[in-house]
């Protein structure tokens, strides 16, 4: 199991052992020695090596949770000194799990190990992406270029809009991701078995729950219906949803910068990209777009992941429990990972040094037929696509065409078919 998910698991029990302390369910000696073994997980990042049990194991993740209950307990009768394996003084179930259920403490820490991925890795990474959008934004404006769509050529552009695009879309993500985060504050903690709380002592969830957001940092609350968490997993559904969403979006942006960047002599030549490595081990002087390859890599897996956490929410969460909890959080914390890490090497080395083509933008600019479309309003749509096959079929501009034609227009021939009024 992902090491981040171990960590915050070990701060779940943590939380738990504190409300117990203070309620006096546990004795302080044995809890002193519990705390001294968490702290040494926790923050020493001591006997990390002891969770090998493997992602694809029973459902709930019940393997998981008593491993960590076991690990705890014969650290603790150590520090005790006590020998490893007699579950005395401290009892794995009865003290390190006490009041709790793998079905409620495994949500949890899902839940938490999600926030912080999002909060360390994800936002930083869209920040940066975001930010850098708007750079690139500024820096092309007045820059107008051939557009295209289904692949052919189309009415002129700003290179500037293409790239507020992309950081529309990414700020519609952010917008969708903050909902999505506050779903996940939302914790079964204090359930145990079926969210009904059975074997946990009075008052035990909302101190719990209290001294995790305290030390987590983040605002934790109780779910209502503790059994909902529990069953289900809707709220890791719907963040999968927005990180899908996000990966279109940077698949959208890295296909589109790959495809401007082509050439850099028989392709599209819109933009000059950062020529990181070679490009091929056979011809030389190739350079090839690796951080759009990489970062479309990665929206794939994303999505393949998304596709995954849809189904083991359907085909696991079956009457009173979700048995693909596992599977769930290693792919959404997957996704995290990778969308960051793609997204944050796609900015430093490719975005952020990507620079215009203007000789081959103005080229392409003066020689695009469909400059022809502004002549609609003047002269039809029938008599300007004639235009257009005429100057296509001859290798002529519209203008020279038009010219050669004798066709008068009301108007000013130079601003009417000035592209940059177009866009």
């Amino acid at each position: 199991m992902p090491r981040d998910f171990i960590l915050s698991l070990a701060q779940v029990k943590k939380a738990c052992l504190i409300a117990h302390l203070e309620a006096g369910a546990i004795d302080k000696k044995l809890g002193t020695a519990m705390m001294q073994a968490l702290d040494e997980l926790l923050e020493k990042k001591l006997m990390l090596d002891q969770f090998p049990v493997d992602v694809y194991q029973t459902g709930s993740g019940t393997s998981t949770n008593m491993t960590m209950n076991e690990v705890i307990a014969n650290r603790s009768n150590e520090i005790l000194d006590q020998p490893r394996g007699k579950k005395f003084p401290v009892h794995p179930n009865d003290h390190v799990n006490l009041g709790q259920s793998s079905n409620d403490t495994i949500p949890t820490a899902m839940h938490l190990s999600t926030l912080k991925a999002l909060r360390s890795d994800l936002l930083p990474a869209l920040g940066l992406l975001e930010s850098t959008l708007a750079d690139k934004a500024k820096e092309f404006e007045g820059i107008v270029k051939v557009g295209r769509t289904h692949l052919q050529d189309a009415v002129p552009i700003g290179l500037s809009t293409e790239f507020r695009v992309y950081r529309a879309q990414v700020e519609e993500v952010l917008q969708e991701l903050r909902p999505a985060m506050e779903q996940l504050l939302v914790i079964p903690l204090g359930g145990t078995a079926l969210g009904t709380g059975v074997n946990a002592p009075k008052g035990f969830a909302e101190r719990a729950v209290k001294h995790l957001g305290r030390i987590t940092g983040f605002d934790l609350a109780e779910n209502p219906v503790k059994a909902e968490g529990i069953a289900s997993h809707s709220a890791v559904v719907r963040l999968s949803g927005v990180l899908r969403r996000l990966a279109l979006a940077c698949l959208k942006m890295a296909n589109d910068v790959r495809w401007m960047g082509s050439g850099p002599r028989a392709g599209l030549g819109d933009l000059i990209l950062p020529q990181n490595e070679p490009g091929s081990s056979l011809m030389p002087g190739k350079v090839n777009p690796t951080q759009s390859e990489a970062l479309i890599q990665v929206c794939l897996r994303v999505m393949g992941n998304d596709m995954t956490i849809e189904a083991a929410e359907g085909f696991g969460s079956v009457l009173d429990l979700n048995v693909c909890k596992p599977l769930m959080i290693t792919s959404i914390l997957e996704s995290i990972s990778i969308l960051s890490g793609g997204i944050t090497s796609f900015v430093k080395f490719c975005l952020s040094g990507i620079e215009p083509d203007l000789e081959r933008i103005n080229l392409a600019l003066e020689r695009s037929l469909m400059v022809a479309t502004r002549l609609t309003p003047y002269i039809g749509y029938d008599k300007a696509a004639e235009i257009a096959k005429e100057a296509y079929s001859k290798g002529k501009t519209i203008k020279e065409i038009v010219a050669e034609r004798g066709i008068e227009v009301d108007g000013d021939l130079d601003v009417i078919l000035d592209p940059k009024r177009m866009a």
